[in-house]
C-alpha cells in the first residue's frame, strides 16, 4: 500500500483501532442503527451542524438517501478526497469521525469533524479517534496539517481538543454556517511535525 494513496482494496476495506473504538465506513446495512441514534440525538446535534434543508432526501430518514451518502463518501474515499468514518464502540455505532477537504498540492491539509451519540459521551471516544485518524492522515496520507474547527460555546467538543492538546490558532468569525446561521469557529491546528513530537506520548495514551 502507497503511504500517500493507500490501494482502492485497502480504501474499501479500511478499519482502524484505537484501544476502545473501531472507525470504518458506513455501509448499507448501518442504515438502521445510524436512523436510531440520529433521531434519539437530534436535539442534542442540530445545534452544531450545518442545515439540512438543502437536501432533496434526509439521509437519517430515508434508507435511500442513506445508501446514496455511503456511495458518495466511498467514491471520496476512492479517490482520496475525503474519509468518512463510522465510530463504533464494542460493535456499536456510536458517532462518526471525518477526515474532510483533503487537499494536496502545497497544502497537504485535512479538516477533521466528529459527532458522538450523548448516550456515549463523556468516556473520551472522541479523543480516541481523533488520534487514529491523526496517525492515519499523518503517517499514511503523509499530509502535513489538521484543522478542527469548533463553535466556540461547544464546550464539550473543544474539550476534545484541550484533552489532546490540539494548538488554538484563533477565532475565525462568521467561518461556517450551522443550523442556519452563520457561526464564529476557533480554528485549531495540528501538524505533523507536532505529531512527530508527540506520537509516543499519544500512541501510549490512546492506541493498541
Amino acid at each position: 500500500m502507497s503511504a500517500m494513496h493507500p490501494s482502492a482494496s485497502a480504501r474499501s476495506n479500511l478499519r482502524m483501532y484505537g484501544r476502545r473504538i473501531m472507525l470504518r465506513p458506513l455501509m448499507a446495512s448501518d442504515f438502521q442503527a445510524y436512523r436510531e441514534s440520529r433521531l434519539r440525538n437530534e436535539d442534542w446535534l442540530l445545534q452544531w451542524e450545518p442545515s439540512r434543508l438543502s437536501l432533496a432526501a434526509d439521509p437519517i430518514r430515508d434508507q435511500a438517501a442513506f445508501v446514496a451518502r455511503c456511495n458518495l463518501r466511498d467514491r471520496e474515499r476512492q479517490v482520496g478526497g475525503a474519509y468518512g468514518l463510522g465510530l463504533f464502540v464494542e460493535d456499536a455505532l456510536c458517532g462518526e469521525v471525518n477526515l474532510n477537504n483533503v487537499q494536496r498540492g502545497a497544502l497537504q491539509t485535512a479538516t477533521v469533524g466528529y459527532w458522538i451519540d450523548q448516550a456515549r459521551a463523556g468516556h473520551a471516544y472522541v479523543a480516541e479517534a481523533v488520534v487514529v485518524l491523526a496517525r492515519f492522515a499523518f503517517d499514511e496520507l503523509l499530509l502535513h496539517r489538521l484543522e478542527i474547527c469548533i463553535i466556540p460555546r461547544n464546550h464539550r467538543s473543544r474539550r476534545v481538543m484541550e484533552k489532546l492538546r490540539i494548538r488554538d490558532e484563533g477565532v475565525a468569525q462568521r467561518y461556517l454556517e450551522i443550523n442556519g446561521v452563520w457561526e464564529d469557529h476557533i480554528r485549531y491546528g495540528f501538524t505533523a511535525e507536532e505529531w512527530a513530537d508527540r506520537r509516543a506520548e499519544l500512541a501510549a495514551a490512546w492506541l493498541p
